[in-house]
């Protein structure tokens, strides 16, 4: 009876040896599960390998796990579809603001720099002086030119050709060289002078006959203005019509014209 009570002691000490857990067994159970990933790869190593040898930090597990140093390039990390870093945040409100911004610094870059008018207006006449020969009247004049920049940027005008019709005939020619720079929606004044020589027989019979109150004669200008703006070179054309004292010498104040609208 005692024999069998040994017995019987015995197997319940080995049942409860193989029932309770081994904290050996256990370290390394729980060795296993922080070696070994859960995340699907193209191919899985050997729990014995990642557990042995030596090993790198898994790129899946967010530092809580580890695959075999051998095995790191020929391993495959798969993102889930659902993955938030594979659905950045905003990005349709950055592709508007993208697209707006160059939009609006486009729309701003074309109507400060498309190419405007230059408005070249003849005041009038400043100043004349007349001389007789026996048979021609040498006639200076002094003309007032403006000159109105509409463009957001500045300008320079560089020369300046006169040519002074009388009778459809040619009586007079200038040219000028200039650098007068204009700024931007403002407006300078050009003073020139050219020297006509009138040798109409008529025309100088209305200009030395005493008995005639007035003398004038019609003069028809015409002219060509040269400026540069964004490296680019234009030509005005301007004409004009005045009357001129072809008796004695005349003068008055330069006018300067208003802006245009």
């Amino acid at each position: 009876m005692g024999a069998t009570s040994s017995q019987l002691g015995s197997w319940k000490g080995e049942s409860r040896s193989l029932l309770s857990p081994n904290p050996a067994m256990s370290h390394k159970a729980s060795t296993y599960s922080s070696t070994c990933s859960h995340e699907p790869f193209t191919h899985r190593a050997p729990c014995e390998e990642a557990a042995g040898g030596s090993s790198v930090t898994c790129p899946t597990c967010q530092g809580s796990g580890e695959i075999p140093r051998e095995l790191e390039k020929q391993l495959v990390a798969l993102i889930p579809y659902g993955d938030q870093r594979l659905k950045p945040r905003h990005t349709k409100l950055f592709v508007f603001l993208t697209v707006l911004t160059c939009l609006v610094t486009s729309t701003f870059v074309v109507f400060f720099l498309f190419p405007r008018s230059v408005a070249v207006q003849p005041v009038g006449l400043n100043s004349s002086t007349v001389a007789f020969d026996k048979a021609d009247i040498h006639l200076n004049m002094t003309n007032v030119l403006n000159i109105s920049n509409r463009n957001y940027y500045p300008i320079t005008v560089t020369q300046l050709a006169i040519e002074v019709l009388h009778l459809s005939l040619v009586v007079g020619q200038a040219s000028k060289r200039l650098l007068l720079p204009v700024g931007p929606l403002a407006s300078e004044q050009v003073l020139y002078t050219v020297t006509s020589r009138l040798g109409d027989e008529n025309t100088f019979k209305i200009c030395t006959w005493l008995k005639i109150k007035v003398h004038h004669v019609l003069l028809h200008i015409q002219g060509t203005l040269t400026c540069s703006y964004l490296s680019h070179s234009e030509e005005l054309v301007f004409q004009n019509y005045e009357y001129v004292d072809c008796r004695g010498n005349s003068s008055g104040a330069p006018v300067l014209a208003p802006l245009p609208p």
